[in-house]
């Protein structure tokens, strides 16, 4: 396995300047963001597109340095029901898919979307409880009307293209846990879509990463973000996870992310990759970063030395 980054928490650096700094770092592998929830600080996705130059100096600054490309990665409400931010997130994600065949980089990180209430309304509409049955009407009208329909074209597109898209499980989005992520890959092809395994999306949840590993299946695991979570016991024995104060607020929430091994210690993530090497998980762990309490170049430095003495090198 190889220790990689998600660039966009180095956004005050040019693109450059951000890829001497990784390697300066150790760092082997570079995740970069082309839009949707992404600024995007590393990559201009129209013009890759558009030119061959480009792309030829893109993938030269990454090589020359050693470095490999893990994935690019759009997440986003590709989903979503206002008219503008929902065909403005597709574009991007489409384009994504081409730039990432052109580029010959063969994954593309996402999520999966979240559909509104399929009426005139232009919020996302996550359902989170069957109790009142217009809840269980409206989740599975989602996934017959909306998800479905979509999942299938963006399949036959990405295969056409020979490039995999690897759903991040999110809350807030229609794909967040183990049977959500199973359903969509029976719509749209266990070999194109798959996971982006974030383990840090799992622990306020409830859920096991080591289980979900495992029950996902070998092979499944298509990209790894490397992100921890610390949870605040007091919080949630009062509260519970479903927790809508603003992540702004570490420290007062049930649970936030943090810098690896500040939620979950050695012995875990240990564990974890050895799980996933057991499934056939050979690829990158793209850290990334999102703790509030540290500054960025901080809280890589530290997860990058705690990886270090963890990650399986080579394969037996």
């Amino acid at each position: 396995m190889k220790i990689g980054l998600f660039t966009d928490s180095l956004d005050d650096l040019t693109f450059e300047q951000a890829l001497d700094w990784v390697v300066s770092e150790g760092v082997e592998a570079v995740e970069i963001g082309t839009g949707n929830f992404s600024a995007a600080p590393h990559f201009e996705l129209s013009k890759l597109i558009q030119s061959k130059e480009a792309r030829r100096g893109f993938l030269k600054a990454i090589s020359q340095r050693g470095l490999v490309l893990s994935a690019l990665n759009c997440n986003g409400n590709l989903l979503d029901p206002h008219p503008a931010r929902g065909q403005q997130a597709k574009k991007v994600f489409y384009d994504t898919v081409e730039v990432a065949n052109l580029l010959e980089i063969d994954t593309v990180v996402t999520m999966s979307g979240c559909p509104g209430d399929l009426a005139d309304g232009d919020y996302p509409n996550w359902v989170t409880h069957p109790w009142q049955p217009q809840y269980a009407e409206l989740v599975e009208r989602q996934w017959e009307e909306v998800l479905t329909p979509f999942w299938r074209s963006a399949s036959e597109r990405s295969t056409e293209l020979g490039v995999r898209v690897a759903i991040e499980m999110h809350p807030g989005q229609a794909v967040y846990n183990t049977r959500t992520l199973k359903r969509l890959r029976s719509i749209a092809g266990p070999e194109v879509v798959g996971a982006n395994l974030d383990p840090s999306h799992l622990f306020f949840q409830g859920m096991d990463p080591l289980v979900v590993v495992r029950a996902l299946g070998e092979g499944a695991v298509f990209h790894v973000h490397a992100k921890d979570t610390r949870i605040n016991p007091q919080e949630m024995a009062l509260n519970g996870s479903l927790d809508t104060r603003p992540m702004t607020q570490p420290g007062v929430r049930s649970w936030e992310y943090v810098t690896l091994g500040f939620g979950h210690d050695a012995l875990f993530w240990r564990n974890f990759l050895s799980t996933l090497r057991v499934m056939d998980y050979d690829g990158v762990l793209s850290i990334e970063h999102e703790d509030l309490l540290m500054s960025p170049r901080e809280g890589i430095e530290k997860s990058i030395a705690f990886l270090q003495g963890l990650t399986p090198r080579t394969k037996p």
